[in-house]
């Protein structure tokens, strides 16, 4: 959590200073230094697509994102730019599949029967993420409220994981899940006014390389995420 904590206060202090650069660019007719929306940190709520037909989605799902983006504007008027950078991209998922450590070290995944009682059952992932952008804006140095229409890719790695049950009788965790696809790539579409920007972003494959305990049922999952995006100088 330190480093949540972190981001949040760099976030604020940039913010501050961003201000400052708004104001002397103002007074200036020069505005070649001009950039936008360098910083962010969004949620979303996480909903898994591409499911086996026995696994259901349950209980909260839900993500964090932050980060840093490298605003280059490719036109006259700076309204138009590519955008790339470098954030993190924290993941819980709840749905009805256990995921566990077999004999040997294996992973094992298998359906929660429905009349099964448990508490909670998720798989967390953490992973360190490179967005890649096309941004337009209705912007310019006199708008501090603008449209914006951003649509690219983000391309990650995942630096952790793990699986949570908890249940009357039982309770384990299994970390580092060998079958989870480490590289991630994921289309994405941010749009919005002023302060409130939505964003949709859909995974490109799948979460795991792996089948269902004893059969050839791909365990698959794509997530499908929406939330809200702020951005800072």
């Amino acid at each position: 959590m330190k480093i949540v904590y972190f981001f949040f206060l760099l976030f604020f202090c940039t913010s501050v200073i961003a201000q400052d650069n708004l104001s002397w660019l103002k007074e200036n007719d020069s505005d070649s230094l001009y950039r936008e929306d360098q910083f962010y940190v969004g949620f979303s709520f996480n909903f898994l697509s591409d499911l086996p037909s026995k696994v259901e989605q349950s209980g909260f799902s839900g993500g964090l994102v932050f980060g840093f983006i490298r605003d280059m504007p490719i036109n006259e008027r700076r309204n138009l730019s590519i955008g790339l950078g470098l954030g993190l991209n924290l993941n819980t998922f709840g749905q009805t599949l256990l995921i566990k450590e077999g004999e040997g070290g294996e992973d094992q995944f298998v359906p929660i029967d429905s009349d099964r009682a448990y508490d909670s059952n998720r798989f967390t992932t953490n992973l360190i993420e490179v967005p890649l952008e096309f941004r337009w804006r209705s912007s310019d140095i006199n708008k501090l409220s603008f449209w914006r229409i951003y649509l690219g890719f983000r391309f990650g790695y995942v630096l952790s994981s793990k699986s949570i049950f908890r249940g009357p009788e039982e309770n384990f965790s299994h970390k580092s899940i060998n079958s989870i696809n480490d590289f991630r790539t994921n289309a994405k579409l941010t749009f919005g006014y002023g302060a409130v920007n939505f964003f949709v972003d859909m995974s490109l494959n799948s979460v795991f390389d792996a089948s269902l305990d004893s059969t050839n049922v791909p365990v698959g999952i794509r997530p499908i995420k929406a939330g809200l995006v702020f951005f800072f100088l």
